[in-house]
């Protein structure tokens, strides 16, 4: 008898192999940003991609805000074109890092979503930054 967690039956091991690997080219994670911040390793620009009300009632550290409805390419001109961004938005229930990433993809600008958004980095215990713009 099968559960509901089997059924259907998992991927072959190649198949999760390449399919585990080609998630982390899209992906990062809450642990893996704060590790490249507080160890002076940013190779991206992280970008909080909320309403600036949001933004300023906290935000990562480094991150700017360029909310997902305004990524256009003159907004990124002083981005060099091989440039990597890192999205992030509220959190799981939020859908604005991904219209995000499909705007900078559209750009043809390398970018990755930050997975679990605000929630997820305060799940991890870490601290936001308050700003006022």
């Amino acid at each position: 008898m099968s559960s509901a967690v089997t059924r259907p039956m998992p991927a072959t091991s190649q198949r999760a192999l390449q399919y585990f690997k080609e998630l982390l080219e899209f992906e990062t994670d809450c642990w893996d940003v704060h590790h490249a911040i507080t160890n002076q390793r940013r190779d991206f620009i992280l970008v909080d991609v909320r309403s600036v009300e949001l933004y300023q009632k906290g935000h990562l550290p480094e991150a700017i805000n360029i909310h997902h409805h305004q990524l256009k390419a003159d907004r990124l001109n002083e981005y060099a074109p091989e440039q990597i961004f890192v999205v992030y938005c509220a959190g799981p229930h939020c859908n604005g890092a991904d219209k995000a990433a499909i705007a900078l993809a559209n750009l043809d600008r390398p970018v990755k979503k930050m997975i679990g958004g605000v929630t997820g980095w305060l799940d991890e215990g870490f601290e936001l930054i308050k700003s006022i713009e």
